[in-house]
């Protein structure tokens, strides 16, 4: 080893869900909306001036803010933006999880979380979940230096209801409790209006799931407007125009157009809720998922094995091969025609 990589940090990466190359596949490992966004968006994006794009952004981002804002009933300086809900959550994490004391989450859980804290030299500790995979809020009484909690969590799509949530955040006054609700509108109820209640709270969503945009990253948080200055003076120490214009355009077009993301949520539950049926019949079993996912284990077929036969049809679903969760597969919710073919292809392979 030379020796200058004595100095180097050294990370273990996050490692993201597949992304294949080949065409005519079938793409459930990523828990991306099958719909496209808004056409509202498609009509900015169309009418966008390029030749602003010589200009720098509004390092406030300023429209897409008050769009946020508008649709949540929150004020403008109670919203955070960012590239994407994991620029917004990595910057979270530097801003508020500055302590000796660890910070507590899930053991199973978005595996991004462990990532940041390594990178960012955070001590951090994880909590068992329940057999059931639900959490013990009990447990988050212990001293820390900070809280993150997905809800619903991820991978295992299960949601803890607000009143679990508060007494979380009510129970941790002298720390920042993180609720990561990226997929809150595919079936839960958010905890937004517990911001008005806790100075403590930062709620962080995404426009990757429910609006069909995870190729244009657009992550928000909302919280007291304390917690979203100390936000912006971090991210004004190190790029302060990390919103792109079109960005900006495409994200303020689709915060306006609540009604079309609604809509096509809806579409999803309703594919779920008929996957929910078709698996059990097949002998699958899963927690119940208020996502746009399901977390499956079949009672005699490895996960493994489903996973290595679905993919040679070129069906692709996520499989961790860790101890925890390694007899469990991650399958996102399609369109119903995507989803049928899922399903022949099961009573192929378990046969």
């Amino acid at each position: 080893m030379a020796e200058w990589e004595n100095n180097v940090r050294k990370a273990v990466p996050y490692i993201p869900g597949e992304q294949p190359k080949e065409k005519d596949i079938i793409k459930l490992n990523t828990n991306e909306n099958p719909y496209p966004p808004s056409p509202a968006v498609k009509e900015a994006l169309e009418n966008f001036d390029c030749k602003e794009m010589r200009l720098y952004p509004d390092p406030e981002a300023s429209e897409l803010v008050n769009a946020i804002a508008g649709e949540y009933k929150v004020k403008p300086e109670e919203v955070f933006v960012g590239v994407g809900s994991d620029d917004v959550l990595s910057l979270a994490f530097m801003t508020f999880f500055n302590s000796d004391r660890p910070i507590l989450f899930p053991d199973i859980t978005y595996s991004f979380y462990d990532v940041w804290a390594e990178i960012h030299k955070i001590p951090y500790e994880t909590v068992p979940l329940n057999s059931d995979f639900t959490l013990d809020p009990e447990v988050y009484t212990l001293e820390n230096g900070g809280i993150v909690i997905a809800n619903p969590n991820a991978p295992t799509g299960i949601y803890e209801t607000v009143e679990t949530i508060e007494k979380i955040v009510s129970a941790n006054p002298g720390s920042v409790v993180i609720i990561d609700e990226a997929y809150i509108d595919f079936g839960g109820e958010s905890c937004l209006p517990l911001t008005k209640k806790y100075d403590n709270l930062l709620v962080v969503q995404t426009f990757s799931k429910s609006r069909s945009m995870a190729g244009i990253r657009i992550g928000f948080a909302i919280g007291n407007a304390q917690l979203i200055k100390y936000m912006n003076d971090v991210k004004f120490s190190i790029n302060s125009y990390t919103m792109n214009r079109t960005a900006i355009a495409a994200g303020t077009a689709a915060a306006k157009d609540s009604e079309y993301y609604k809509g096509t949520c809806e579409k999803i539950i309703r594919t779920r809720e008929r996957a929910k049926n078709a698996l059990t019949r097949m002998g699958f079993e899963f927690p119940d998922s208020k996502s746009n996912f399901l977390f499956v284990k079949h009672k005699t077929v490895e996960a493994k094995t489903i996973f290595e036969e679905l993919k040679k049809r070129k069906i692709y679903v996520r499989y961790w091969d860790k101890p925890a969760i390694k007899d469990y597969l991650r399958i996102t919710v399609g369109t119903s025609m995507e989803m049928q073919k899922l399903f022949d292809a099961l009573t192929e392979i378990l046969k």
